[in-house]
C-alpha cells in the first residue's frame, strides 16, 4: 500500500506538470500516463493542430525522458527509424549508427503516411524493445514509449494502419477540439509565453521505471481476471463484430487497470478501474461487420453495451 500511495502522490505531480502545457484535456492526459505506467504504446487519431506533438513533448519533459520525433512521409526509410551500419575506414568493420527510435519516448507523427515497410520497422521496436540491423540486435533504452499519430481516414496520402499494427497500441485516444472556455484559456495563457517552458521534470527515468515495476506488482483478484475474460469474449461472438479482441487486448486491459489502481493509491484492482478504460483499450482492435457504420454503429457503442451486459464482481 505504501508504494501505491507514493504512486498517487508522484503521479499527481506528473499530471499537474503536463497540464501546464495542455488545456482542458485532463482525461486524455491521464490515459496517456496510465498507458506509460503500464508499459504500453499510445495511438492518437486526430486532426492536425490540436496539440498531439505538444502532449508528447510535455510528457518527455515531465518524465525527464530522451525524446525523438519523426514526421512520417512515403520517403521515410526503415533505416531512418532503426538505424544503419556503415564501414569504418580505419578498421574495415561495420559500425552501427542509431536510428531515431533509440530513445525513451518516440513520437511517430502521421504514421499512416509511411510505407508498409517503414511501419513494419517500428513493430519490432514496439513489441521487443530492440531493433535488428544487419543481423545484429540493439536494445532500446528503458523505459520506452511510442506515441504515434494517425490522420483521420480520407486525409490526402493516408491509409489506415493494418489491424496487426493497431493491436500493438495499448490505447487509442483523440484530443478533439477544445471547448470555447478551454480555447479562451489557451489563448490567454499563451500571451508572451511558451507553454512547454512551464513543464518541469518531476521524476527521473529511473524513478519512472521503478513506478512501472510497482504497477506490475498490483494485485488482480481471480474474479477480476474472469470478468475481463468474459468481457473480451463478448467481442468475439457479437453479430456486429467480425474480428474480436485478441489475447493481447486482455493483457493490455489487465495492465492498464493495474496502473489505474496504482495512481489512485491502491495495490489492488477493482471493476471501476476497468470500465472507464474499456473502450479506449479495445475499440481500435475490433473490425465491425460491413455496413455497421452506415447504421450509426461504432465500436465504442458496442463496447458500452458489452459492459452493461456483464455483471461486475464485488471485491472485498
Amino acid at each position: 500500500m505504501e508504494k501505491a500511495h507514493r504512486g498517487n502522490i508522484v503521479g499527481r505531480r506528473v499530471l499537474n506538470s503536463v497540464m501546464n502545457a495542455i488545456v482542458g484535456k485532463e482525461q486524455i492526459v491521464l490515459r496517456v500516463f496510465l498507458a506509460i505506467l503500464a508499459r504500453g504504446h499510445i495511438l492518437i487519431e486526430d486532426i492536425p493542430g490540436v496539440g498531439k506533438t505538444t502532449l508528447a513533448i510535455a510528457f518527455s519533459r515531465a518524465l525527464n525522458l530522451e525524446y525523438n520525433r519523426v514526421q512520417f512521409t512515403p520517403d521515410v526509410l526503415p533505416s531512418d527509424v532503426t538505424g544503419f551500419s556503415i564501414v569504418n575506414k580505419d578498421t574495415g568493420s561495420l559500425e552501427y549508427t542509431p536510428g531515431a527510435v533509440l530513445c525513451n519516448l518516440f513520437l511517430a507523427d502521421e504514421l499512416n503516411r509511411a510505407t508498409s515497410r517503414t511501419q513494419s520497422a517500428l513493430l519490432e521496436a514496439m513489441e521487443e524493445g530492440q531493433v535488428t540491423v544487419d543481423g545484429q540486435s540493439h536494445e532500446i533504452p528503458k523505459p520506452f514509449i511510442v506515441i504515434a499519430t494517425q490522420n483521420p481516414v480520407g486525409a490526402a496520402g493516408t491509409q489506415l494502419l493494418p489491424d496487426s499494427q493497431m493491436d500493438r497500441f495499448m490505447v487509442r485516444l483523440s484530443l478533439g477540439y477544445p471547448g470555447a472556455s478551454d480555447e479562451l484559456s489557451l489563448l490567454q495563457r499563451k500571451q508572451g509565453k511558451v507553454m512547454l517552458d512551464m513543464v518541469s521534470p518531476t521524476v527521473t527515468s529511473e524513478e519512472l521505471e521503478d513506478m512501472c515495476k510497482d504497477v506490475d506488482k498490483v494485485h488482480v483478484d481471480p474474479t477480476i481476471l474472469e470478468y475481463i475474460v468474459t468481457l473480451i469474449g463478448k467481442t468475439r461472438n457479437n453479430p456486429d463484430i467480425i474480428l474480436g479482441a485478441s489475447p493481447r487486448a486482455s493483457i493490455a486491459m489487465v495492465s492498464i487497470s493495474k496502473a489505474a489502481a496504482y495512481l489512485q493509491g491502491r495495490d489492488y484492482v477493482v471493476p471501476s478501474d476497468i470500465s472507464p478504460l474499456f473502450a479506449d483499450t479495445l475499440a481500435h482492435r475490433l473490425v465491425l461487420r460491413p455496413g455497421a457504420e452506415h447504421e450509426n454503429m461504432t465500436a465504442e457503442k458496442i463496447l458500452g453495451k458489452v459492459l452493461k451486459s456483464v455483471q461486475a464482481p464485488r471485491i472485498g
